[in-house]
């Protein structure tokens, strides 16, 4: 991928995002998605998969001709942030962006497929419907991405919906699946749907990981609403909280609202457009800590978070990795934080050492969090 080949419009847009030199599962994709192989895309969290995607994809589409792109994501909080990523670029080109989601108006969808985008983005259940109903035609699609395809495959019922979407494509359609895990995903293409995948892996040969730090806090669980009014009162600090109960979450946020402490949550049973308040108020640092659960987070890319807190011991080596995988993007360091029982602590260091990291214990005193005991 070579930056001056892009149309000029997108070298001015390039500059305005401030990106530097293009990623490395950028650089090794463009060509291959522009010609039109179907490939299994696989980098690190962080690395500039949608991008990697979209950009080559949109350069195959012919303006006012229907759909002919279609991106579904694991996730309604990723289909979201994908269709905020597409606009501006599909906007220089002329091409019409729509996001398809459950959870959203489905009136208003159909709606606004009248305006025939070239582009739609969404989830499989809202995909599959509007096509079974006959308002989303998908046989004109030159190309189907999976984002977080791994997650997507792993669901019985989202890997069941994808079967009845690709039926309705044209044989020929490209098929393109990006995932921060997947060496395994051709392998399964190939088993599920009858579909031969090229793998790219950079994970190697990336570097756009920024320098993650590991610690843990220690702090009984009684009290630890106020490690986050605490936390919460911190200048110039935001942080993605992660709970691993749902119900915990909630008695938590009710309790730092009571104490004025600005925050937002994005859990799985909220409506879509609750979770984009959330989102949006966290971005635009109306809210200092965002409380979430894991499925609400997957593949959420937030700009400029430096710090993730664990409010308990994560004892899941790829739920630990997924939450940590939030901060360090494109380069910038981040810091990963759990709240441990002291008694906790000896069997966290060795939870990490398996996955090859180190962790410093942290202090939060006179409104600073510090690696240092005074």
């Amino acid at each position: 991928m070579d930056i001056n080949q892009l149309p000029e419009i997108w070298q001015a847009r390039w500059q305005l995002e401030k990106f530097q030199t293009p990623t490395k599962i950028q650089e090794k994709v463009f060509e291959l998605i522009k010609e039109g192989q179907s490939i299994v895309g696989v980098s690190p969290t962080g690395s500039g998969k949608t991008i990697a995607y979209l950009l080559p994809t949109m350069l195959n589409i012919s303006v006012n001709q229907g759909v002919q792109l279609v991106v579904i994501t694991a996730t309604q909080e990723l289909a979201m942030q994908v269709t905020e990523v597409a606009r501006p670029w599909a906007k220089d080109l002329g091409l019409k962006v729509q996001s398809l989601i459950g959870g959203a108006n489905i009136k208003r969808q159909i709606e606004k497929l009248k305006q025939r985008p070239e582009i739609v983005v969404g989830t499989a259940g809202r995909i599959n419907e509007l096509n079974q109903q006959k308002k989303l035609k998908l046989h004109q699609v030159k190309t189907l991405i999976l984002d977080e395809a791994d997650q997507l495959l792993k669901s019985n019922q989202e890997s069941a919906l994808l079967s009845p979407i690709l039926k309705a494509m044209d044989n020929q359609v490209q098929v393109l699946a990006f995932s921060a895990s997947g060496t395994q995903l051709p392998e399964q293409f190939q088993q599920m749907y009858r579909l031969k995948l090229t793998l790219i892996d950079v994970t190697n040969e990336d570097t756009s990981k920024g320098e993650i730090t590991h610690g843990y806090v220690i702090w009984p669980k009684r009290d630890r609403l106020d490690f986050l009014r605490r936390l919460g009162n911190i200048d110039q600090l935001s942080a993605l909280v992660f709970f691993n109960r749902l119900s915990e979450l909630g008695v938590m946020e009710d309790k730092l609202l009571y104490h004025h402490i600005p925050v937002a949550s994005l859990a799985s049973d909220q409506s879509a457009q609750l979770r984009k308040i959330a989102l949006h108020a966290f971005s635009n640092h109306q809210a200092k800590l965002l409380l979430c659960t894991d499925i609400a987070t997957r593949g959420l890319d937030i700009d400029d978070l430096s710090l993730v807190v664990n409010m308990d011991f994560v004892y899941d080596e790829k739920t630990y990795l997924h939450r940590s995988g939030r901060v360090g993007r494109m380069g910038r360091k981040g810091l990963v934080l759990t709240l441990l029982e002291e008694c906790e602590v000896k069997e966290f260091q060795k939870f990490l050492a398996k996955q090859h990291l180190v962790a410093k214990e942290y202090y939060l005193y006179a409104g600073q969090l510090s690696n240092h005991k005074k």
